[in-house]
């Protein structure tokens, strides 16, 4: 006789060894409260481009929400507590849309690809979540005379450089109550995916294939430190044989036209959430 799934618990492939301990079901399925962990470090470059280069990557049910400006995050997190205290790092870009369907609105950032330098977050986020993630190299940054410099690679070939210089230091606002989350007709906000996944036997079909929402709120989330200034992103064409199956994601990305820079930053947090409260936008 096999086994039998329990419903009170959360399991991924493979199934075969029980429930699977992860960001939101730990050991004995505790929750992580999030407050003093994970330590992060954001930098982030944004630049203006065309409206249509940005429309070409919006799914079924997403339009373009104000200016068209790309903004390409590294994201490096330490003593996470659900890795026992490891961490990994992030690479996202992101521009401002929003989600019309039959019964929800929601705006906000719509995540077209996450990189991250470890396999445990990409599961849980990918199969969980909805996140597009996938994976790459991503060191360290290296600071050196003011300006702080991030890499991206895969296997060997470096396919992102950003370069930014903090000048001007952010006074931090003290923590506030969280922003509830709109009900009615108002639209929901936070951070939009699209989640998709391919049927077995039949590729050109999806097994699941709906947009997704991480609302805001993230009430655990205190800023530490916040600078401000300057920096330049840079995505290196790519041919299949530098990344047989990312090279059209890095040169989707190499040919997007810069207008204009719209600044950098520099962000220090501690504290977040486990993205429970992530939701499927119908």
């Amino acid at each position: 006789m096999g086994y039998k799934f329990d419903p009170n618990a959360m399991y991924r492939m493979p199934t075969h060894f029980g429930p699977r301990t992860g960001p939101r079901y730990g050991p004995d399925g505790r929750k992580f409260e999030c407050k003093d962990n994970p330590k992060s470090t954001s930098v982030t470059v944004s630049f203006l481009t065309n409206s249509e280069q940005l429309e070409a990557f919006l799914p079924p049910g997403f339009s373009l929400n104000g200016e068209p400006v790309v903004s390409v995050s590294g994201g490096y997190m330490k003593e996470i507590e659900w890795l026992a205290g490891r961490g990994y790092n992030t690479l996202g870009v992101s521009f401002p849309a929003a989600f019309n369907g039959e019964v929800d609105r929601a705006t906000g950032s719509f995540l077209t690809v996450l990189w991250e330098n470890l396999t445990d977050p990409i599961l849980t986020g990918r199969e969980e979540l909805g996140f597009s993630k996938i994976y790459c190299e991503l060191p360290e940054p290296l600071t050196f005379n003011g300006e702080t410099h991030c890499t991206a690679s895969w296997l060997g070939f470096k396919f992102m450089d950003m370069h930014v210089k903090a000048t001007e230091q952010v006074q931090v606002q003290p923590p506030s109550s969280p922003p509830k989350q709109p009900s009615g007709e108002r639209p929901l906000t936070g951070t939009l995916h699209y989640k998709y996944m391919p049927r077995t036997g039949e590729w050109g079909v999806a097994d699941v294939a709906y947009a997704v929402l991480t609302p805001a709120s993230a009430p655990n989330r205190v800023v530490k430190e916040h600078w401000r200034g300057e920096g330049t992103v840079e995505f290196h064409k790519a041919r299949w044989e530098d990344l047989p199956t990312q090279y059209n994601i890095v040169n989707a990305f190499h040919e997007l036209e810069i207008k204009a820079w719209r600044g950098a930053s520099i962000v220090r947090t501690v504290g977040g959430k486990d993205l429970s409260d992530q939701r499927i936008l119908r």
